[in-house]
């Protein structure tokens, strides 16, 4: 029960950011978008060294 609450009440929150801060909500998924490609770079550069 308090899974399925703290599950709707950040989906609200994300909604209630993108829609009053779109800027904000845009540099942090712009953010966490280049973490996540760093990591992949990061594993794939693992696997061509570890390969070659």
């Amino acid at each position: 029960m308090v899974k399925k609450v703290l599950t709707w009440a950040g989906i609200a929150f994300l909604i209630f950011f993108v829609a009053y801060r779109p800027n904000s909500a845009a540099d942090v998924f712009k953010s966490l978008g280049g973490g996540i490609m760093d990591i992949a770079q990061g594993f794939g550069d693992f696997f061509t060294n570890l390969v070659a």
